[in-house]
């Protein structure tokens, strides 16, 4: 039962990330390393790849795919974060206070081990 909530909650998570691309671009564009090309095209890529994500962690035999796809996800927008920690961040009139650009880095591999858990299982325990 746990597990189910679990699943539910991440792939909420990656939707609502996902769709947050195109409702809010300018926080994913402020966070770019200058040099990647095609930011805009980029922003809607990986909007587009966390809504496909969430939606096949809630497909059994899509699960293990989409697993995959959201870690790959993780580890390539994680150069990204780490840009904005070392450089700053500022969204519009908002400069997020560097604490939180370099709080946030580690909550990758929480949200790695989430989707792990969700699309592969607790190692050591049988797959739900």
């Amino acid at each position: 039962m746990i597990l189910v909530i679990l699943r539910w909650l991440l792939a909420l998570f990656f939707i609502a990330a996902g769709a947050n691309h195109f409702v809010s671009p300018e926080i994913y564009r402020a966070l770019m390393p200058p040099a990647l090309p095609g930011p805009d095209f980029l922003i809607a890529l990986s909007g587009v790849a966390e809504i496909a994500g969430g939606v096949g962690v809630l497909i059994p035999r899509l699960r293990r795919a989409a697993g995959w796809g959201l870690i790959a996800l993780l580890v390539a927008v994680f150069p990204a974060n780490l840009h904005a920690a070392f450089h700053g961040l500022s969204i519009g009139d908002t400069v997020v206070p560097a604490w939180v650009l370099w709080a946030r880095l580690p909550f990758q591999l929480v949200f790695v081990a989430w989707v792990w858990v969700c699309c592969f299982g607790v190692p050591g325990r049988s797959r739900a």
